[in-house]
């Protein structure tokens, strides 16, 4: 490859990374309008796919209470196809002095392929009674970390647990 054409290639890349990183969106003010997708669930309750940021900001930053449950729900996928797209470049000559020649590319469907597509992201979670010394509150789910989840497991029930979670997560919800 020539260094005329490795150098448009990086700055087409430099380009196209500055777009999908100004896509990436930054915590403007329409985060709010962003919807999350639920997935329909088996019979471990609903899902969320992967994409979601549901339950991120409602975290409170420490909690503790006494070990009610836990849960690890394992990663889901499922197969899929969709349309497998290829590149076509077609070149045309034009007469001339010059007797250059055109290339033109276009991106075309060429049957379909197979792939894995996640339902949804592994999760563990645990269950709290008398979050935070309130005894009205009962059996609150909490993602966590898988270390925390651990831990968790170790303890016997009814034994005070404390820790920061990673959401209130509906996920684990059964």
């Amino acid at each position: 490859m020539s260094s005329k054409r490795r150098l448009m290639a990086a700055a087409l890349t430099v380009v196209l990374m500055a777009g999908l990183g100004a896509c990436g969106g930054g915590g403007g003010q329409d985060d709010a309008s962003r919807q999350d997708s639920k997935v329909s669930g088996d019979s471990a309750g609903d899902q969320y796919d992967e994409g979601t940021d549901e339950g991120v900001d409602d975290a409170p930053p420490t909690v503790s209470g006494l070990r009610n449950a836990v849960r690890h729900l394992p990663r889901k996928t499922t197969k899929a196809t969709r349309p497998h797209t290829v590149r076509k470049c077609t070149t045309s000559s034009k007469s001339g002095k010059s007797g250059r020649s055109t290339r033109t590319c276009k991106t075309v469907r060429s049957g379909t392929e197979t792939y894995t597509r996640v339902v949804h992201q592994e999760l563990w979670c645990v269950s709290l009674d008398d979050v935070d010394g309130d005894t009205s509150k009962d059996a609150v789910w909490y993602e966590v970390t898988s270390a925390t989840y651990e831990e968790a497991v170790a303890a016997e029930p009814h034994t005070p647990l404390s820790f920061t979670p990673r959401t209130t997560t509906p996920g684990c919800n059964p």
